[in-house]
């Protein structure tokens, strides 16, 4: 049988109201006798407290929601692990809910977690511009945390990103700085902040170097392996030429090495290949995968840790955060 707050109440011999302020840490005006016996009961009935009928006295419900966009993208779970690690150390609890890049199913996640009372929300948004469900937030005084992806124009939460222009940057400079004048692209979709970043990057190091971009190389993709494998066969198709790829992600950089191993292109010697992110799979293709490495762990752990810190009142030392991404070489370039 369920013990309840009114069987410890009997066995104490005092009110709810006197059990209910010891078992929240607020015992003002209960002796320290009564205070060790109801504990005590506690202890030996292994009484478990409802969150729910605790949050009604603290406010709080210790728990924290999560909404990803894509539970398949290996990168996601990746990150989600951070935020879980972080808030189960801090006794909190992540409700994890995936919107499929659906901004309408985004918002109704979001109106089921304010009507779940939880104590605040991380987001890895499916749009790049504010939205009216993130106002909800704000007016309701619901601590938030951007993670991932940043979102324009919007005003009350707190935010952890990686600096994607400057990971592709990075990659793009490296192959121009190795001959490669004629690099293929595949992005991500260009309506999600880390995808346009990523285009950027791409752009800058073309600029910095003074070599014209053939945008005919230039391919707007999903994130999913299928958009890098079909841009990747219509070029080939077409006879376009290009010696390297950049890949917006390592999915779509998974998709690419099928699609030039399909045709007997030899890769790194005939064409190198680039992804972004460095989820595990990255050194699981054959080959491996040379590719940008995100702190994508961190930046979940650091969005949890700066949300329980806004949840509890604390000041946060940076409201948005931009993490270092690391460019790895392995088998899908060339030596030097």
């Amino acid at each position: 049988m369920k013990v309840t707050i009114n069987d410890i109440a009997k066995l104490a011999n005092v009110s709810k109201t006197t059990v209910s302020k010891v078992i929240n840490n607020k015992a003002e005006g209960v002796g320290e006798e009564t205070r060790k016996k109801i504990l005590k009961i506690i202890e030996e009935l292994n009484y478990q407290p409802s969150a729910i009928a605790r949050g009604l006295v603290t406010k709080r419900t210790h728990s924290i929601g999560l909404i990803i966009p894509d539970i398949a993208n290996p990168f996601f779970p990746q990150l989600a692990r951070g935020v879980e690690d972080i808030a189960i150390k801090n006794g909190y609890n992540v409700f994890l809910c995936n919107s499929d890049n659906d901004v309408e199913k985004e918002e109704g996640y979001i109106k089921a977690f304010i009507d779940k009372s939880v104590d605040g929300m991380i987001l890895t948004s499916s749009t790049s511009i504010s939205d009216s469900h993130y106002q909800s937030l704000k007016e309701k005084k619901i601590p938030f945390i951007l993670v991932d992806r940043y979102i324009e124009g919007i005003e009350g939460g707190a935010g952890v990103f990686s600096d994607n222009k400057e990971g592709a940057y990075k990659a793009v400079n490296y192959l121009l700085e190795h001959g490669h004048e004629k690099i293929a692209f595949i992005s991500g979709p260009l309506s999600i902040t880390t995808a346009l970043h990523r285009l950027n990057g791409y752009q800058a190091a073309h600029y910095d170097k003074g070599i014209e971009i053939d945008y005919d190389l230039v391919q707007e993709g999903n994130y999913h392996f299928k958009s890098g494998f079909e841009f990747i066969e219509q070029l080939i198709t077409a006879k376009k030429k290009f010696s390297a790829v950049f890949a917006a992600n390592d999915m779509i950089a998974i998709g690419v090495v099928k699609a030039l191993k399909k045709h007997n292109i030899k890769i790194p010697d005939d064409v190198e290949v680039i992804g972004f992110d460095d989820i595990d799979t990255a050194t699981l293709v054959e080959p491996a995968l040379s590719t940008v490495a995100q702190p994508i762990y961190d930046m979940g752990a650091l969005g949890a840790a700066m949300l329980i810190k806004m949840i509890e009142g604390k000041e946060i030392d940076q409201k948005n955060i931009y993490l270092k991404s690391e460019l790895v070489l392995r088998e899908t370039t060339r030596r030097e």
